[in-house]
This record gives structure tokens, C-alpha cells and sequence, in this order.
């Protein structure tokens, strides 16, 4: 590996401090109001600290780009360049996002500040067209139609939709049940289980059951390149949610920004999770009507503070035998003609289909529902017959061949 000078080193170490402290810096200026002293003040120590850290960012980048010269003289084939060469790229790379952030800052500071921003009407001025962008952002992930999928449609899981029923459904539909009884309805709730269970599933089921509005987001809704926004988005998500109450925000894969809090975790990914944890504590704001539901399939790697929050945990299992049994009756209930299958066939398949997942069902009869079309495909020969209703249909003559192909027993009809 190409060795670095011990001043490189150090001017390594200072970029690295200086590029922190100005993150750190521009994110407190987001605690103070719009035009206040102390949010200039942020702003203007931000801006040292951005041009300090570009200039460091562009001297490493240089001397490194320098190294890699060298280096490719007596080593021209080695893979060690390209890496070389990616690292280089990073620093350019955070040089141009400084640089367009420190542009953006002082444009915001030389606009005419002072009292007369806080007399300004309701949509207008920077902190109301922050919001309005926000809202836009977020608006994605309100439902304006309800999914249409019943409890009727979740074969098995008959524990999960109970404690659904009762930790959700039951505190928006009757909530004098909650009204002076000591009895508090679950701010937030955690399904839990490996993956195709039919969690998010469920999720649209609560939706469709629950007279409320429902907020669906995924860890990629919630994140943004530009520094501070992705806490934005977080706030958004919650004011969208209170300002529709009842409502329900459920977060799919939860454990992609909410993962245990390590010493090598990026600072944007700290300040998502604790902006998360704010709003899931509803610190200066209530969480009455408010109920977030979470997914995933990794229980053990989300942060124990983001567990605790989510009072109410349900395990989503793998299908049993009768939840297969009513999974293979779903599927075959929505193609037409229906497929017929025997009892003993039927008994069979929830046999050979143990540890499988509800997503796994769907697959096998999908892919079985094909097995038609492709005797269609690779047959030679057909012959006439007619349905009951005296049709003509053509059906390809059942071969050795094709008899090997597959182990339906019914005749394949094609017109």
C-alpha cells in the first residue's frame, strides 16, 4: 500500500475534525428559529468551519492524488490504484457538497433579516416554505384510497390480528373505552418476524379496518443526500400525521435507520434516529390519535431505545398447516377458472410446504398456475373438445413427455 507522509496524516486528521464540527454546526442552526441571533451565529461559524474543511479536503486529495502518481510508475497493473483512485474521489466528491452548502448559507445570510420576518402572514418566509416543501415531500406516503384488503384476506396469523384488533383497531373505534379508565392506547407497535410473513400485509389490512388516515413510508422516504433534510422529513411525517388524526404511520423495514447506535455510525444516521426517537416520545407534542407501526425482520439490530418505544411487539410466524392450506385456497380462489384440486392433492402440498412463507405460497402457485401455458407451448399436437356449456376448446395431446413434464391430472384447455 502506498505510504502516506506523517503531514499528510495529520492534515487527514484536522480535515476529518473540521468537516464534523461544521456538520455539527450547521445542524444546531436548525434548534433556532428563522432570522434569530443565534441561528446567524450557527450559520456563520458553519461557513469557517466549511471553508476550512474544503481547503483541507482539497490539499489530502491532492497529496493523495500525487501518491497514487507515484505509485502507478512501479506498480502500473495493481488493483491498489483503484481504490486509491475511489478514495480520492470521496474527498473531491464532499468538496463539491461543501462548497454548494456554503453558497447556499450565504445567500440565506445575506437576505435582509430582523424582526419584520415574524410579522410575516402564514405561508410566507423561509420557515413556512420549508414546511411547504416538507409537506410535498411526504405527501407520497398518505393513502388517499384504503388498500381494500380485509382481515378475510390474511390466511392464519389469527394471534397477530387479534392483538391488532385490540391494540389498534379497538382505541380508534370505541375510544371511550380509553377516556378516563386508565386504560392508554399503544403509541407504538412492532411487528416482528422473518421475511414474507405478510407483516406489511397486515399493515394494509389495519389500514383498510381502521377508520384512519394511513401514512406508509419506507427507510428510502425518509432519507435524503442533503445534510439536515432527512430529519425534515421526519418531523413532516409526524406534523402530516397529527394534523390527520386519527392516523397511523407505519414504517417498513425499520431497522435500515433505526440500527443499534455505534462509535462508527455516520453523524446524518444519528440525527435521523434522534429525531425519530423525539417524535416517538412526542416530546411538546401529543401522541393522542398517533400510532406508529414498524416492520421488520430484524428485531435484534434496531436500537433498544427505538424498541422501547414500540410498547406493543408481535411476532409474525411462519405459516402453520392450516395457514398454508387456507394460503393455496386463497391463490387458487382468484384464477379463472379455478384449478381443481383434490383434498388428498391439497394434503399433499400443506405437507411438502412445511417452512414455507406466506410469500413462498404465492410463488409455488404462481409458478404452478404457468405449468398450463407451457405444455401449450412445447406441445406438437392438439385435439378438439368441448365443455359442458358445449364450447369448442383445443387441448394439447397429453404426450409421455408432457405427462413427465408435470403432475397435474386435469386436462389443459386453450381456446
Amino acid at each position: 500500500a502506498v505510504q502516506t507522509a506523517n503531514m499528510s496524516k495529520t492534515k487527514e486528521e484536522e480535515c476529518l475534525e473540521a468537516c464534523t464540527e461544521a456538520t455539527k454546526l450547521d445542524g444546531e442552526a436548525d434548534d433556532f428559529p428563522q432570522g434569530s441571533p443565534e441561528k446567524l451565529a450557527k450559520w456563520r461559524q458553519a461557513v469557517e468551519k466549511y471553508e476550512r474543511a474544503i481547503s483541507l479536503l482539497v490539499f489530502v486529495a491532492n497529496q493523495k492524488l500525487k501518491s497514487l502518481e507515484s505509485f502507478k510508475k512501479t506498480n502500473p497493473k495493481s488493483a491498489v490504484s483503484d481504490a486509491l483512485f475511489n478514495n480520492i474521489q470521496v474527498y473531491i466528491e464532499k468538496k463539491k457538497e461543501y462548497s454548494e452548502r456554503v453558497s447556499v448559507i450565504k445567500t440565506m445570510l445575506s437576505q435582509p433579516q430582523g424582526p419584520a420576518k415574524k410579522a410575516m402572514p402564514a405561508g410566507g418566509g423561509d420557515d413556512e416554505k420549508e414546511k411547504a416543501k416538507m409537506a410535498d415531500a411526504i405527501k407520497g406516503a398518505i393513502l388517499a384510497e384504503k388498500p381494500n384488503v380485509r382481515w378475510s384476506d390474511v390466511a392464519g396469523l389469527e394471534n397477530a390480528k387479534e392483538a391488532l384488533r385490540e391494540a389498534v383497531i379497538l382505541p380508534i373505534k370505541f375510544p371511550q373505552l380509553f377516556a378516563d379508565s386508565g386504560r392508554r392506547p399503544w403509541s407504538g407497535i412492532m411487528l416482528y418476524g422473518p421475511p414474507g410473513t405478510g407483516k406489511s400485509f397486515l399493515a394494509k389490512a389495519v389500514a383498510t379496518e381502521a377508520d384512519a388516515t394511513f401514512l406508509s413510508v419506507s427507510s428510502a422516504d425518509l432519507t435524503s443526500k442533503w445534510l439536515g433534510e432527512s430529519e425534515k422529513l421526519v418531523r413532516a411525517l409526524f406534523e402530516a400525521a397529527r394534523e390527520r388524526k386519527p392516523s397511523i404511520i407505519f414504517i417498513d423495514e425499520i431497522d435500515s435507520i433505526a440500527t443499534t447506535r455505534s462509535d462508527s455510525e455516520s453523524e446524518s444516521s444519528r440525527r435521523i434516529k434522534t429525531e425519530l426517537l423525539v417524535q416517538m416520545d412526542g416530546l411538546g407534542n401529543s401522541l393522542d390519535g398517533l400510532l406508529v407501526l414498524c416492520a421488520t425482520n430484524l428485531p435484534w439490530g434496531i436500537d433498544s431505545a427505538v424498541r422501547r418505544r414500540c410498547q406493543r411487539r408481535i411476532y409474525i410466524p411462519l405459516p402453520d398447516a392450516a395457514a398454508r392450506r387456507g394460503l393455496i385456497e386463497l391463490q387458487l380462489a382468484r384464477i379463472a377458472p379455478r384449478p381443481k384440486v383434490s383434498a388428498e392433492e391439497l394434503a399433499a402440498l400443506v405437507q411438502e410446504t412445511d417452512g414455507f412463507s406466506g410469500s413462498d405460497m404465492a410463488v409455488l402457485v404462481r409458478d404452478a398456475v404457468m405449468e398450463p401455458v407451457r405444455i401449450c407451448q412445447s406441445a406438437t399436437t392438439f385435439k378438439e373438445v368441448r365443455d359442458e356449456a358445449g364450447e369448442v376448446f383445443v387441448t394439447p395431446c397429453r404426450c409421455a413427455r408432457a405427462r413427465s413434464h408435470t403432475h397435474a391430472q386435469t386436462p389443459t384447455h386453450a381456446r
